[in-house]
């Protein structure tokens, strides 16, 4: 019998390490962070030392013992210590599987699969696709038995689309990925779904075409075991993490961990930045008392009360303090690990989630949308008196100028974060770019498996020249010429605001729209002077153009309010894989003018909280399929009157938004203009009992100063995809750099600057 003794290594250094303490040894086995198994959880290291153990003695067999053995003996005990040691733990096991709990839904189709009795069999092994006799990634439709190989990745590797273009063709929508099926179940792909699926009647189906689910072997990886895999992008884990460093663990004041709550990385890393801005501090925590005083009789559903809470746990220091180590001797006077108690921020996490698609789940989010989403929630709850989000908000100032009659427009709209374009084009290392990429292409040829590609070397000054250029329009409806034309847009800053936000555009879609990540490396400035892109206004003698009503574009019938759209176009949209209503409202909005526009609209709208929701036509009070005597829900208006408004604008946002909550509240946020001959108070709080029972002051407030910053902060993304990875941020904190990875705290030794995703800039004082 085979008996693994396991102790824990005492100042052993590790090739994996991950600078902000110390990362299991062994590699992850989740997609998940922070959770036993996943990237970069809490876990001591261990020496393995492997013994054979003859019981009931207990007589130990070294290797000696073990070659002197007759050859039955020694070749029967070799194979079963080579199967026990290449064995998945049962911790592993439970491990996949409950990440699997988290993200895998029953599929719809699974309960009245239709299969076919074409008398298809299929054998235990020698898979191969039925079109290009690809021997791997192999799926097999559970309605007609076919084997066929799965998608092409981005980099070229993974499959032909065969095993899709079969859907395509036949609809049959459920497959099961071979070489993964064991007694505990197996890959299942929903095609019609587009996500992997739970199929509670799997041995049903599979024993339809001859596979018994209980004599198979896993001999592919899994799904998930392949994105682990990917996830861990050579250099980028080590590099963003400060891996293979010593890191010099930090406490006190504003020096606080934050516990991972699953895959709440991305809003650990946002609310560490976001605390460390005076607005934030002086309006949750410099008045904490007065905010827990006033705090309502259910503390964990007032948003005030929880972000304040969370702000004096991050900004006290109280729960800076070492995390216990099992394994530590109390009476030992050792460096302390990084990992701190922290704040497992549970209540907030629940509150900012409620009702919302993605964050209200454990899933893995984009930074970048949390932050908006956040900073959303301030703005609803700050509708009077000091509002922190105003250190973010800043106008922009769109040109449109007509190039055949030279007449301009111009438009103003608020912001919060600056997008910056990648222009690969531009990489510094172009030629080793192109070489690897012609290896990729003979590898891909003869099969052999794709190197790791090179890191794209990007000049900030590029991805800036690109925000700034002169965009053309093709199809500009001209108001002067009444006819189609080309126009040019310029995009500037109408006002610098006291903090900047600057987005890399790193993820994109390929030509096949798979999403993927942008492999780059960006020379982020410390300093950043933005003046040369403050807007001018209109110019002396510069005409405007000539403002007219859009083309309507409802039939001549009144009663009949359907907009007549190019079912074309719409149809083109929705073969790309976008919401039928998202298509429709691309139409709609560029005026039926074709596919380019349309295509434009989609992509510029894709964030958009409402992107899907059903097209409302201007003007209508109702979302198809409502009608005005339609019963609303009463707790949805109970929340939307608790934030100020009075039941009448409750209803009249609900009624609009078919009855979402969160549409409501984007919609009544959007329309306060229409609402000003409303009475706010009515049906809100009491006068005085919250900031949101007073009118809002007219117009959007920015403040306005030098376009002259410096860099204190920048949140880092590891992994292919905003949906899976790992986010961590560092912070410039009296000139010195630190790293917050979730409970580690750390002195950085060489930030990352050039890998961040969202970088945070604040206003030089001259």
């Amino acid at each position: 019998m085979k008996n693994k003794e396991q102790k824990t290594a005492e100042n052993k250094e590790d090739d994996n390490n991950s600078g902000s303490g110390d990362p299991p040894k062994k590699k992850p086995t989740r997609l998940a962070i922070g959770i036993e198994g996943g990237f970069d959880v809490e876990q001591e290291q261990y020496e393995e030392e492997v013994k054979v153990v003859l019981f009931p003695d207990r007589q130990e067999v070294t290797s000696e013992d073990l070659a002197s053995m007759p050859d039955v003996v020694r070749e029967r005990v070799s194979l079963s210590m080579a199967g026990l040691l290449a064995a998945d733990s049962v911790s592993h096991t439970l491990q996949v599987q409950q990440w699997d709990g988290e993200v895998r839904q029953e599929s719809k189709h699974a309960a009245e699969l239709k299969q076919l009795d074409n008398g298809i069999k299929i054998p235990p092994c020698g898979w191969k696709c039925e079109v290009c006799d690809l021997q791997e990634n192999l799926w097999m439709n559970l309605t007609d038995g076919k084997v066929l190989c799965g998608r092409r990745y981005f980099d070229g590797s993974g499959g032909n689309n065969h095993a899709l273009l079969h859907y395509q063709q036949t609809g049959y929508p459920l497959a099961v990925k071979l070489g993964t099926i064991t007694p505990d179940g197996a890959d299942v792909y929903s095609y019609d779904e587009d996500d992997m699926v739970l199929d509670s009647k799997l041995p049903e189906h599979l024993s339809h075409f001859g596979i018994d689910m209980m004599t198979m072997e896993k001999t592919e990886r899994t799904m998930t075991e392949l994105e682990i895999a990917v996830n861990q992008r050579v250099g980028e884990w080590e590099v963003i993490q400060e891996s293979g460093t010593t890191l010099r663990p930090l406490w006190g004041p504003g020096l606080t961990g934050m516990k991972n709550l699953g895959n709440s990385c991305y809003l650990n890393s946002v609310m560490q930045v976001l605390f460390t801005i005076p607005d934030f501090q002086t309006k949750y925590v410099s008045n904490i008392d007065k905010v827990f005083n006033e705090a309502p009789s259910d503390p964990t559903q007032d948003f005030k009360t929880q972000v304040a809470k969370l702000g004096y746990g991050l900004l006290s220091g109280e729960y800076s303090k070492p995390a216990p180590d099992p394994g530590d001797d109390p009476s030992s006077s050792t460096e302390p690990r990084g990992d701190q108690v922290g704040i497992a921020p549970r209540m907030f996490k629940a509150l900012v989630g409620r009702g919302h698609p993605e964050f209200s789940t454990n899933r893995q989010q984009d930074a970048q949308e949390f932050l908006l989403h956040f900073i959303n929630m301030v703005e609803r709850n700050c509708r009077s008196g000091m509002n922190p989000s105003e250190a973010f908000r800043f106008l922009v100032e769109e040109k449109i100028v007509c190039q055949q009659s030279q007449k301009a427009k111009y438009t103003q709209r608020v912001d919060y974060i600056v997008q910056l374009p990648v222009p690969m084009d531009q990489a510094t290392n172009m030629e080793e770019l192109q070489e690897a990429e012609r290896r990729r292409e003979e590898a891909e040829s003869s099969g052999a498996p794709p190197s790791a590609a090179p890191r794209a070397q990007i000049p900030f000054a590029a991805c800036l020249a690109a925000l700034s250029e002169p965009e053309t329009l093709t199809d500009f409806w001209s108001s002067a010429v009444q006819a189609k034309t080309t126009a040019t847009k310029t995009t500037r800053f109408a006002s610098f605001p006291d903090h900047l936000v600057i987005q890399i555009k790193k993820f994109t879609f390929g030509l096949d729209w798979v999403p993927k990540k942008l492999d780059v490396s960006i020379d982020v400035p410390d300093t950043l002077d933005l003046s040369s892109l403050r807007a001018m206004g209109q110019q002396p003698g510069e005409e405007l153009l000539p403002e007219v009503a859009p083309l309507p574009l409802v039939t001549p019938d009144a009663e009949v309010k359907a907009p007549v759209l190019d079912d074309s176009t719409v149809s083109q949209l929705c073969e790309m894989g976008f919401p039928l209503e998202a298509c429709r409202k691309a139409v709609y909005y560029t005026g039926n003018t074709g596919i380019d526009a349309a295509m434009n609209w989609v992509m510029g709208h894709m964030e958009d909280p409402d992107f899907s929701a059903p097209l409302v036509l201007p003007g209508s009070s109702s979302a198809p399929g409502t009608t005005p005597t339609e019963s609303l829900p009463e707790e949805h208006l109970v929340t939307i009157v608790s934030m100020g408004f009075s039941r009448d604008q409750a209803t009249r946002a609900l009624r609009a938004t078919n009855n979402v909550l969160e549409r409501a509240v984007d919609w009544i946020f959007s329309h306060l203009d229409d609402l000003e001959s409303m009475d706010v108070s009515e049906g809100g709080r009491s006068e005085g009992g919250s900031e949101a029972s007073r009118e809002p002051p007219p117009g959007p407030r920015v403040r306005d100063g030098t376009g002259k910053y410096e860099l204190f902060a920048f949140i880092s993304h590891m992994g292919t995809s905003t949906m899976c990875g790992h986010y961590v941020c560092h912070i410039k904190k009296d000139q010195q750099w630190v790293i917050f990875n979730d409970q580690k705290v750390c002195a950085s030794e060489k930030p990352p600057k050039d890998l961040g995703y969202l970088y945070f800039y604040r206003r030089v004082v001259e």
